[in-house]
């Protein structure tokens, strides 16, 4: 495919343009200019673009090697085409001082090969966590996500699968404000074309073609902008690179392997200097022959160190972790807890996988990434999941393996419905409300008394352990009561779904810890008192926290 010029603009329009657009999240510069250029603040962007001299196919390859200030390793970044004769690199850098590039083009293209140039990063404004915390890594332990500076990460990301497709600027930009109101700490969408928004709100599709695809910037650059106003609200952004099940024609995760590969990395060197945490593939299947599929696109994709983190988004109560342990570019355990209520799906949220396998090594965060979205049709009752339903679900994933975090989903949120509809290809899920209704469902609420609660104690230390209490025998998956403690015995939560008591055995935990009942529906915090037995009982017969902290610490 050949390309027509484009006139180029001058350094002082783009600058302008770029400032205007990224704020303080993104810092541009042009790359051919030497005109003196504005540091780049820590653990922001900088941003090259560079200009093709002649006429170049959007395969063209663009990749730089990045030279630290303290001469320490070298990073490899790719670079994207975004139309006509424009490629740009983005990068965020790791230190302060003075950085070097160089760059490379396949082929040789006169503008975009062999460029060289320099730009200062310092300590910047932290106008949001990231920028003073810097990006999110697995902690030393794999147990949890930590900042760079080891700031512990509590992932609670809302579901907004249509979201960056479907929103204007003002709807996405309020919406974003209502999360981080209720202590979000991030949003997963999609990226692409899919199975629920076959072109975004512009009619504009991220490819065409199957066995060839044809990239589209004006997409991305679209695109650019939703992403951009997640990290500025503060937010990690998650997307889904290449969502799977659907027909051929909409997902891009049935793409031929080696197109699927160049539409992800395409992602991959577009984002990559945003703060995210990638879905490579979503709702797939990884079992078989499929998990080598994945396996392979995984390791091409993600082929550098230093990624940010990585995983696949896999279907309801599936756990295909088993064949994934040794994959590096793995780097969190997530599942599907789904959308059924049955004893079964109940009992797989907190006794399943999850409970049974975080101990493998190496450790992975273990995060339920799709538990039951609040008012969806529930798939065996066939009753509407209330803000108990899901909140139950989320609470027993925060107690099934060392915690993490939890997703959240809201049923019309999800799918950015504007009036009440039932979600394209979702048939028998029932009537959504519009977003800006169903982003008030009570349950969003509750999330943010459940991250008052985990963000006001040490929950990284949390391991899973119900051999402490003493519980009356009952079968009945949906009474299950999960418990975790930290190693030194200072620090215990007891989650009871439907009232009930327990007794602390003693040894366990140390002595004159404070005893707290945390109430998930409003936030509300009572002392908790034992009997004479050292058993203590809900305050009714709804669901309860039982906190054991030291009030000191």
């Amino acid at each position: 495919m050949r390309v027509s010029p484009e006139p180029s603009i001058s350094l002082f329009a783009f600058l302008t343009v770029c400032i205007s657009v990224f704020s303080c999240v993104t810092q541009c510069v042009e790359a051919a200019s030497p005109q003196k250029r504005r540091p780049i603040a820590l653990w922001a962007r900088w941003e090259g673009a560079f200009t093709a001299k002649n006429q170049a196919g959007p395969e063209t390859e663009l990749t730089a090697e990045l030279t630290p200030p303290r001469r320490g390793k070298k990073r490899v970044i790719c670079g994207f085409w975004d139309g006509g004769r424009i490629w740009r690199l983005r990068f965020m850098p790791t230190e302060e001082g003075e950085w070097h590039y160089r760059t490379q083009s396949s082929p040789t293209v006169a503008g975009l090969d062999g460029q060289t140039g320099s730009f200062q990063c310092r300590r910047g404004k932290a106008a949001t966590r990231f920028l003073r915390h810097g990006p999110i890594r697995v902690s030393a332990n794999g147990h949890y996500l930590e900042h760079a500076d080891g700031t512990p990460f509590f992932w609670l990301v809302d579901t907004a699968w249509n979201g960056a497709l479907l929103s204007g600027k003002e709807d996405w930009d309020m919406y974003l404000g209502n999360r981080v109101a209720k202590k979000f700490t991030g949003i997963q969408f999609v990226t692409t074309q899919w199975r629920t928004a076959y072109t975004n709100a512009e009619g504009q599709v991220a490819y065409t073609g199957f066995e060839k695809i044809q990239i589209n910037p004006a997409f991305y650059r679209r695109m650019d902008e939703r992403v951009d106003a997640v990290n500025e609200k503060g937010l990690i952004a998650v997307p889904v690179l290449l969502w799977t099940l659907g027909r051929e024609k909409h997902v891009p995760g049935k793409l031929p392997e080696d197109q699927a590969i160049r539409l992800a990395r395409y992602m991959v060197a577009r984002y990559q200097a945003n703060h995210v945490a990638w879905f490579l593939p979503g709702d797939g299947n990884y079992f078989g022959e499929n998990a080598e599929r994945w396996k392979r696109i995984g390791r091409a994709v993600f082929n550098t160190p230093g990624h940010a983190p990585a995983m696949p988004h896999p279907q309801g109560m599936q756990w295909p972790w088993d064949a994934f342990i040794k994959e590096k570019w793995v780097s969190i355990f997530g599942y599907q807890s789904g959308h059924g209520d049955d004893a079964n799906t109940l009992r797989w949220i907190h006794s399943g996988p999850p409970s049974q396998k975080w101990r493998q090594k190496p450790a992975r965060p273990v995060i339920n990434l799709e538990p039951p979205y609040e008012n969806h049709i529930a798939y065996q009752s066939r009753k509407r999941h209330t803000d108990y339903s899901v909140r139950r679900a989320v609470y027993w994933s925060l107690l099934n393996a060392p915690t993490a975090g939890s997703s959240y989903g809201a049923h019309g949120v999800w799918s950015w419905e504007t009036s009440p509809k039932e979600p394209q290809e979702h048939r028998g899920t029932g009537v959504a409300q519009p977003w800006f209704k169903a982003m008030e469902f009570p349950g969003s609420y509750q999330m943010k008394h459940m991250a008052e609660l985990f963000t006001s104690i040490r929950w990284w230390e949390l391991r899973p352990d119900n051999t402490f209490i003493e519980t009356p025998p009952d079968d009945d998956p949906a009474r299950h009561i999960s418990a975790s403690r930290s190693e030194r015995g200072d620090l215990a939560v007891i989650y009871f779904p439907v009232g009930g008591e327990a007794k602390v055995r003693q040894g366990v935990l140390k002595k004159r810890l404070r005893g707290e009942w945390f109430n998930p529906r409003n936030g509300k915090r009572s002392p908790a008192k034992s009997d004479k037995a050292k058993r203590f009982r809900t305050p009714n017969r709804e669901d309860w926290v039982l906190l054991f902290h030291d009030a000191k610490k």
